[in-house]
């Protein structure tokens, strides 16, 4: 089974390369681009049939190595 994970930063949290990227997109001339948030997405292949253990799994990496918790989040986004 094949599982999507994103790792974004807390909203709280300063995000400089997402703004620098902003500033980029503005320099390039997409002026309508108010925010913008950098993460980091996973696609993990795991081993598993049932799709609620193959997402405890992977939400246990997550919790363990994949995101660190004091300023990130993450969120399952799809299970193949």
């Amino acid at each position: 089974m094949k599982i999507s994970v994103v790792v974004t930063l807390k909203k709280a949290v300063l995000d400089p390369q997402g703004t620098t990227i902003m500033k980029a997109l503005k320099g390039m001339n997409f002026n309508n681009v108010h925010e913008v948030r950098q993460g980091k997405f996973f696609e993990i292949e795991i081993e598993e049939k049932d799709k609620k253990k193959a997402e405890d799994q992977v939400s246990q990496m997550c919790d363990k190595l994949l995101a660190n918790l004091v300023i990130e989040d993450y969120k399952i986004i799809g299970s193949q």
